[in-house]
């Protein structure tokens, strides 16, 4: 009997001396994931937060904590980022660590909790306009609105957060009068509540937060990520669409695929690339523009205009749809046409001869009568003749007629070089040609 209990103990001390280590372990083993928001809230950020969160959920994180340090950016990126904090299990601490001003204050507002370092800030939200004036009463009255929504989903005053956003309430007691939107300070941010507590160092959060005794795991931003981010920045996209529509344009005057085409289509890429990694375009868009430019193209070789005017709408529609707001990606397309139209007038006005890139779109040759050029002034002798296209007609462009070069204008189609061409009309100066298609003429 004793050495049976004698061996029941020394069974008991033995799973003791492996099992308590093993616990102990485990229990060290709890992650934390410090994911960072900084810079401006745009709508490549997203992607990078959602990866974040769907890595952190996975890996059975006991928090999230969001390090905050932003000017502030656009509602709408802002609105999709809130939700994906307030649909995740996770507890999300919003760590201040500078500014959270804006965009970034509403966010803030959707954490759990929230601290800030002693020199932190968070406020001045009021919505603006592409211009940098105050939005309409439409968006200004629904950002308002949703300010409050977030204070209150964290059980907080929704005042403070309405005053951050509306200049007309009056919190003169920290510096708010009319006029003024309120920022609060880090000390007044815990007085009034939005803000759980200071501390001077993530160690500190931790400890404040009962995290101490957790692993934390640092995300950053993939390459992809970050040229996401930049790409769909709202002051990037209507540069891309501007390249890419001047690029064409510039190309459309020039035979082959050249420097022009090459910048054209990587705008392109880079703008729906950028879009599909942040998670706002999907493969129909693609599908949408290749089928246009397909409709394009075909309009090139085979003019009839509708297969154009489809093409171009399909171009237009797959742009406006890989973007997260339909009204700001129409702005950026016509910002795009606008500055494709003027920078084509200004190329080709001032700058086509100097430019050695353009040579092959501006006729750099020089029609005097040392280079075999004459004057086509009352050549009526001309009617009737058929010559050889030595340039293309676009629609002006040279044909070759008993070995001498003539300028001349087609009747209004493209006709490619090498064809035969009719002279139909003589006007002066003006030498009118037709594509020659009649038996014979072609001999």
């Amino acid at each position: 009997m004793h050495k049976m209990i004698g061996r029941v103990l020394l069974f008991i001390l033995f799973v003791s001396a492996f099992a308590f280590p093993l616990l102990d372990s485990q229990a060290a083993t709890a992650k934390v994931y410090k994911v960072p928001i900084e810079d401006v809230v745009e709508k490549g950020l997203y992607a990078f937060l959602q990866r974040s969160f769907s890595e952190a959920e996975k890996a059975g994180a006991k928090a999230i904590i969001l390090e905050i340090d932003t000017p502030g950016g656009f509602t709408d990126a802002a609105g999709k980022i809130a939700k994906l904090m307030d649909e995740t299990d996770l507890k999300v601490i919003a760590y201040i660590n500078d500014n959270a001003l804006s965009a970034g204050a509403y966010l803030a507002l959707h954490a759990d909790e929230i601290y800030m370092s002693p020199n932190g800030l968070i406020g001045a939200a009021q919505v603006i306009d592409s211009s940098g004036n105050a939005a309409d009463v439409k968006a200004h009255s629904a950002w308002v609105a949703s300010m409050r929504n977030a204070a209150k989903s964290s059980k907080r005053n929704p005042l403070y957060a309405e005053a951050m956003a509306n200049p007309k309430i009056d919190l003169s007691d920290y510096r708010a009068g009319v006029g003024d939107l309120l920022t609060l300070t880090a000390d007044e941010a815990k007085k009034v509540e939005y803000s759980e507590g200071t501390v001077t160092s993530l160690k500190e959060l931790l400890k404040e937060t009962g995290l101490e005794n957790t692993e934390i795991i640092s995300t950053n931003e993939t390459f992809s990520e970050s040229i996401a981010r930049f790409i769909t920045h709202p002051v990037v996209v209507p540069i891309l669409l501007s390249i890419a529509g001047l690029g064409f344009v510039l190309e459309l005057y020039s035979p082959g695929f050249g420097v022009a085409g090459t910048m054209a289509a990587s705008s392109l890429v880079l703008f729906f690339y950028g879009h599909l990694i942040a998670g706002f375009a999907g493969y129909e868009t693609i599908i949408l523009f290749l089928l246009g430019a397909v409709l394009v193209v075909a309009e090139i070789f085979l003019p009839h205009g509708i297969a154009g005017v489809i093409g171009s709408l399909a171009i237009i529609g797959s742009i406006i749809m890989a973007g997260g707001n339909p009204m700001y990606m129409a702005i950026s397309v016509l910002i795009a046409v606008a500055i494709a139209i003027t920078g084509m007038v200004i190329i080709m006005k001032f700058f086509g001869k100097k430019l050695h890139l353009l040579n092959k779109v501006v006729l750099m040759d020089t029609t005097d009568t040392q280079s075999g050029y004459v004057s086509n002034v009352n050549r009526v002798e001309l009617l009737g003749r058929v010559a050889k296209t030595s340039t293309a007609l676009r629609p002006s462009g040279a044909i070759e007629l008993d070995g001498e070069r003539i300028d001349v204008v087609s009747e209004g189609s493209y006709i490619a070089k090498g064809i035969s061409v009719i002279i139909v009309k003589v006007e002066g100066s003006r030498i009118v040609v037709r594509e020659s298609i009649e038996k014979g003429e072609n001999e």
